[in-house]
């Protein structure tokens, strides 16, 4: 939608089902579908489908469906993702597999299937990742999320390089405790607040004041699509390689109480 606010045609995918390893449900068909009414009410055309980011086929299939639809691509946002937590040696090989395959493996698929596109319109592009603040620190019970978000960041940086020469960008955006379902949920409210039989949204927020610089709590998704909106920009057209986080100062090392 914010894309959309400034003028972008929109490409959306998702899996719209439940993943068996994460401890909370995921988006759904109507959540595609009121995705696509809300592009619609703001005069922007949309391009919806279910689809895997983790099978190119399925991928593939969209890209070559826009590029007809809409007869370029200029911009990739690689967000697919999920999270769930448990110490590194008692993770079940489903869940590590999942989380890897999904956040990592689909972020390069997702990319992949573009990136010719890229190369042979000659114009350009931009390609964003979305990766964590756990791409770029150890965030313990989550070693399998934060292996699969700092490989995202290593994928970025060698796209970056790679991709200088045809001139289209690649970079990551590293969000903090944003408030989705992905993160604000009763099993993870349990991770931060261990001591309390059942942790409210409020009383996690208070949490994530403490873990923050600035006087915040939940941070809100509006700002991560806004520092992929300017990734995305003509504003951001000298920059390639970066990670730019999203996390109210939360991995500042001296913060100030």
């Amino acid at each position: 939608m914010r894309l959309a606010q400034e003028g972008a045609d929109i490409v959306a995918v998702d899996l719209c089902a439940d993943l068996e390893t994460t401890p909370y449900p995921g988006a759904n068909s109507e959540d595609l579908a009121s995705t696509t009414q809300l592009v619609e009410q703001l005069g922007r055309r949309i391009l919806a489908r279910r689809a895997d980011t983790r099978n190119f086929e399925e991928l593939q299939g969209v890209v070559d469906e826009a590029i007809a639809e809409f007869g370029h691509i200029d911009v990739v946002c690689a967000n697919a993702g999920i999270s769930s937590f448990g110490f590194s040696w008692e993770l079940s090989d489903e869940a590590w597999q999942e989380i890897i395959d999904v956040n990592l493996t689909g972020s390069w698929k997702t990319v992949k299937a573009v990136i010719p596109h890229m190369i042979e319109r000659n114009e350009g592009g931009s390609l964003v990742f979305v990766s964590s603040t756990a791409g770029l620190i150890g965030v313990p019970t989550m070693s399998h999320y934060t292996a699969s978000k700092h490989g995202v960041v290593g994928l970025m940086r060698a796209l970056a390089a790679e991709l200088a020469p045809h001139n289209i960008r690649v970079n990551s955006v590293n969000p903090g405790n944003i408030d989705t379902p992905m993160v604000n949920n009763a099993p993870m409210r349990k991770l931060f607040l261990p001591g309390v039989s059942d942790p409210t949204p409020e009383a996690a927020n208070d949490v994530m004041k403490e873990m923050s610089a600035l006087p915040v709590g939940w941070l809100d998704s509006r700002g991560v699509s806004d520092a992929v909106l300017y990734l995305a920009s003509d504003e951001a057209r000298h920059i390639t390689g970066i990670t730019l986080p999203v996390d109210a100062g939360m991995m500042l090392p001296n913060k100030i109480r």
